[in-house]
């Protein structure tokens, strides 16, 4: 969170890896979310703040404090929902926890439909007035009435992997389907803005799932970058870490709309319309097949849309990520930033990436990471 060289409290006044700087800070409030030792109970504890990251003390008092096997963080630029911890990410749910980067298109014209849609249960469970906290609400009405699982239950090794990814992606497909089946008949889909920015994050204390999408052919996503390796190190400079890999295991896998670090070559950028499976020290990413899905991975997308909102940007070293595109022990730590969207270079670094079939199981490795 804090101490990283472009840690995510950097970002939230320093996002120089952005492309468009007509809004160049983060300072709506921030959250994080992190597991405990199992004795405190499998629920995350969530720390929310209006304040702007930068000017929150006791940020800085408590983050050299806590230890986590996983930790969401998450700095925010309102789009949508006016600024209350309410509206602050991570959204929690039990065990389960879930943060946005982007928006709904079309959202005026979706969200009562979207309302209408979810059980008591969830409709009743939104507290504030994201569109970030009804996806939510969503994806947990999936899980219970098409997964088949309690989403207020607590099972001992999480929901699992495919689970989890399954309703992540049915809950981007409904979105879609209701952004289509929404617009009142007196407008046509050129007369309102109907592109989805849906960086979403999930986690159940287990897995980690994660999306860069776009509900568009020609468009790319906001930006997304992860880094994986068996430990996470400070170096003799303050503040700059490097990802060691001595093996094939991920012991640590960073996830971030920017990266921390300005060390290029420990940075991946995850393609447009693909969702990362992060479960039992490995790292899976798979392309999400729909309507905007391009199976050919030499075509360019403009990235004008993702600039425009803020939220696309650039590689440390200066390359955009867009020509392929493409911490929490285990660490994982995924952080966004709510204002964040080399083919070849890509396949050569993915050659010592460990990328496999899909996961069927769940698990952590027994260690800590400072946030």
């Amino acid at each position: 969170m804090t101490e990283p060289s472009h840690s995510i409290l950097t970002q939230s006044y320093d996002s120089r890896l952005r492309l468009d700087t007509r809004r160049p800070v983060n300072g709506d409030g921030f959250g994080i979310g992190w597991y405990t030792e199992s004795i405190l109970g499998p629920e995350p504890c969530i720390f929310t703040s209006t304040l702007p990251a930068w000017n929150c003390v006791n940020l800085e008092r408590l983050a050299p404090k806590t230890h986590s096997r996983l930790i969401f963080a998450h700095v925010r630029a309102t789009t949508e929902g006016s600024l209350a911890e309410n509206n602050c990410h991570p959204f929690q749910h039990e065990t389960l926890m879930w943060m946005h980067n982007g928006n709904i298109g079309a959202w005026k014209y979706v969200k009562r439909p979207l309302a209408s849609s979810l059980d008591d249960k969830w409709y009743l469970n939104v507290k504030g007035g994201t569109d970030s906290e009804w996806a939510f609400a969503l994806f947990l009405h999936i899980l219970a009435n098409e997964e088949n699982v309690n989403p207020s239950s607590t099972p001992e090794h999480g929901f699992g992997a495919k689970t989890l990814r399954r309703a992540m992606k049915k809950t981007i497909a409904r979105i879609n389907k209701l952004i289509r089946t929404s617009i009142p008949d007196t407008l046509t889909l050129q007369d309102i803005e109907t592109r989805s920015l849906l960086n979403f994050a999930v986690t159940d204390g287990h897995s980690v799932i994660v999306t860069r999408y776009v509900s568009s052919k020609t468009d790319a996503a906001a930006s997304l970058y992860y880094s994986s390796g068996t430990d996470w190190v400070e170096g003799p400079i303050k503040g700059h870490f490097q990802m060691e890999r001595r093996d094939k295991a991920s012991d640590v896998v960073l996830v971030a709309s920017e990266p921390l670090t300005f060390e290029r070559h420990n940075w991946l950028a995850v393609p447009t319309n693909t969702i990362v499976t992060i479960s039992d020290q490995t790292v899976f990413v798979q392309p999400i097949k729909d309507e905007f899905y391009d199976a050919d991975p030499s075509v360019e997308r403009s990235t004008g849309f993702a600039k425009e909102k803020g939220l696309l940007s650039k590689a440390p070293g200066g390359a955009t990520d867009e020509a392929s595109v493409v911490p929490t022990p285990v660490p994982r730590m995924v952080g966004l930033n709510e204002h964040q969207a080399n083919i070849e270079e890509i396949k050569q670094r993915m050659a010592g990436l460990d990328v496999v079939a899909p996961l069927d199981t769940n698990g952590i490795a027994q260690k800590t990471i400072r946030s």
